[in-house]
């Protein structure tokens, strides 16, 4: 009986043994190998180094956002402390208290040196002015006007303009009055100094000399018309606070100083009548205001 052969010729035989030859394992033919395959080892070296290095990362920015926390919570605290102490001294300098006497002089004299800013031209120069006449008998003296504001050298004689200047004089204010009978015109000048001080070095320095002193105001049309320099008989000066208040008076007539004899103005009364009307202005400016108390009132 002869052997099968199979689809290629051979028999079966030997084509089974040709295909165990080729294939060492055995495994039939036409199956798939049922060996798996193995990882390399490398791979999973690496797998866990990054899985460390996941973890390192990991715990780093634990650490950090500890850190971050912890700042902000010391910078937090400190910022409440600070608003809180901010809070308690501005508390304690805001509240009501009584001022000291330092307080209380130096809001006198900020009252004091304010006021030819803060006054109405009227109230420097009030619209009457109350003086003694004849016989201590008290009159008014009215005002004629009130001259522009105007550099202190430009308002005073040339020997007393050097003193303000060097003194730092700020400005010139006059206005110019009549007596109750109108027989004398007299203007009055207010100097502005910076402080006390200044004022009572500038006087210090001023000229006893009554034939200087401040420029008179005419305004046309009025009683004071004819009053200019060489119709002055006298000046004079008085220091209140920061302001030298000069005044000048001459008559209504236009009588120049040279015209009338000294005996005459050493009995008149347009010298005493003149006088009073600048020491009444400069009480005005110079008069020690009402202290409140407490730094916010009257009430502690």
């Amino acid at each position: 009986m002869k052997a099968r052969r199979t689809t290629s010729g051979l028999p079966r035989a030997e084509g089974e043994a040709a295909q165990r030859r080729s294939n060492p394992l055995g495994a039939a033919p036409g199956r798939r190998s049922r060996v798996r395959a193995w990882p390399a080892a490398g791979s999973r070296t690496r797998s866990a180094a990054r899985q460390r290095a996941q973890m390192d990362e990991l715990r780093q920015g634990i650490r950090y956002r500890r850190i971050f926390v912890t700042l902000l919570g010391v910078i937090i605290a400190v910022s409440a402390v600070v608003v809180l102490l901010g809070t308690v001294g501005l508390v304690a300098e805001t509240r009501s208290r009584p001022l000291t006497a330092a307080e209380q002089n130096q809001y006198k004299d900020e009252e004091i040196a304010r006021r030819w800013q803060a006054w109405p031209a009227t109230g420097v120069f009030p619209e009457e002015v109350k003086y003694v006449g004849l016989d201590r008998a008290q009159q008014y003296a009215r005002r004629v006007g009130i001259a522009p504001e105007t550099d202190c050298g430009k308002g005073v004689d040339t020997s007393v303009a050097e003193v303000l200047r060097s003194h730092n004089c700020r400005t010139m204010l006059r206005a110019t009055y009549t007596d109750q009978t109108a027989a004398f015109v007299i203007t009055v000048g207010v100097a502005v100094l910076e402080n006390e001080e200044s004022r009572v070095s500038a006087t210090d320095e001023l000229a006893k000399d009554d034939r200087v002193g401040v420029l008179p105001v005419a305004f046309p049309g009025t009683v004071s018309e004819r009053f200019g320099r060489d119709q002055r008989q006298r000046t004079g000066w008085v220091g209140a606070g920061p302001y030298i208040v000069f005044s000048t008076a001459g008559y209504a007539d236009g009588r120049t100083r040279a015209a009338v004899p000294p005996e005459e103005i050493l009995h008149s009364e347009l010298w005493p009548a003149a006088k009073s009307v600048g020491n009444q202005i400069a009480y005005f400016l110079a008069d020690p205001p009402k202290v409140p108390p407490c730094t916010q009132g009257n009430v502690c």
